[in-house]
């Protein structure tokens, strides 16, 4: 770490000591643009906004190295200006959000099955742990795997196993150009159109279905994407990057109503799943969307029945199971992995599970 780091590091890792001495409940805070996702947490608020700005960036070893307090619009345009970016496309709501927030919510946009999670991204972490003491996972190239188990654990814990203070990541290189393309289809006949599509050498790199319409990103050389238009069909979308841009952070108009909105994963070719409400599906059919009034044994019961979990995404009471229910086993791994990491329990508790 620069000494400067390093130092913004320790003011965080003494209030985190302080907090522990009292047994004082800790809320880590960055833009909280994300404080919908997840259970409420009381407690004494530590921000990691003034930790913030980018370590090191190599454009030639592909990893950019930022402090937690980054925010992601710094991070995204630092990298733009070298042809780069991040490949798990961070969602930014409300165009705010820090690298630390990303890391702790492990949220990936549309590209998520063809350039991977926010997870296989990670070369290396700093965090502070729940007794205040600094601590460093993995490394600065993909090479280097000492202790990066831990590294990637930490992403999507959402805060409850330590305090991130910086992160090194790898990016990968802009595509040169980029198509869309649109097609009209019913949700069962998109479902198996993304599946056929995912199993062809095409340069896909997105598929989606909303407001019945699929949409279908294709990235490479403009000769290349000639050729897959021609061969495809469909209408091509004018400003497609602000489209799927839209999509990411929640304000394509699908997103933007109220209610229950919950989040369900499945295996993508799974049917259509029969809960009422409005639907939307991204990830190739990953990642599906739903608006519903429906019970949440209902939801997250027919999920566990196609191999699936759910999770309420924005809505409703939040101080019950937000998150998909552990089994027992799991359960106490996670219990003893809070414990190792935060014993005194002290750090965003309750964020995941109650008991947590």
């Amino acid at each position: 770490m620069a000494a400067s780091t390093l130092e913004s590091a320790e003011r965080l890792a003494g209030q985190i000591r302080q907090a522990a001495s009292e047994r004082c409940a800790v809320r880590i805070e960055g833009h909280n643009s994300k404080n919908f996702y997840g259970r409420p947490v009381e407690g004494r608020a530590i921000s990691t906004l003034d930790h913030a700005g980018i370590i090191k960036h190599e454009p030639s070893e592909l990893m950019i190295q930022a402090r937690s307090g980054t925010p992601l619009a710094d991070i995204e345009a630092a990298l733009s200006e070298h042809g780069q970016f991040l490949a798990f496309e961070p969602p930014r709501f409300e165009g705010k959000g820090t690298l630390g927030g990303a890391v702790a919510t492990g949220l990936s946009g549309p590209g998520r099955p063809f350039l991977g999670s926010v997870r296989d991204s990670i070369l290396g972490v700093s965090l502070i742990n729940g007794s205040g003491e600094l601590l460093r996972f993995g490394g600065q190239v993909m090479k280097n795997v000492a202790g990066y188990d831990v590294s990637r654990f930490v992403t999507a814990s959402l805060g409850t196993l330590g305090l991130i203070t910086d992160v090194s990541l790898k990016v990968l290189p802009l595509p040169h150009s980029e198509l869309t393309l649109v097609q009209e289809a019913p949700q069962a006949q998109a479902i198996e159109r993304m599946t056929e599509l995912c199993a062809k050498a095409l340069p896909l790199f997105a598929a989606c279905w909303i407001a019945g319409k699929m949409y279908f990103r294709f990235w490479g050389v403009a000769e290349r994407l000639k050729q897959v238009a021609g061969f495809l069909g469909g209408d091509e979308l004018t400003g497609s990057a602000d489209w799927w841009s839209s999509l990411k952070n929640q304000q394509h108009g699908f997103f933007l109503r109220k209610g229950s909105l919950w989040r369900i994963a499945v295996p993508p070719s799974s049917a259509p799943m029969d809960l009422p409400g409005e639907w939307a599906i991204d990830w190739a059919g990953g990642q599906r969307w739903l608006w519903t009034d429906e019970d949440e044994q209902g939801i997250r019961s027919r999920a566990e029945q196609l191999g699936g979990h759910a999770l309420l995404f924005r809505g409703a009471d939040r101080h019950g199971q937000v998150f998909h229910p552990l089994q027992a086993p799991l359960l106490r791994l996670h219990r003893k992995l809070k414990q190792s990491m935060d014993p005194h329990g002290i750090l965003n508790p309750g964020r995941m599970y109650e008991q947590i």
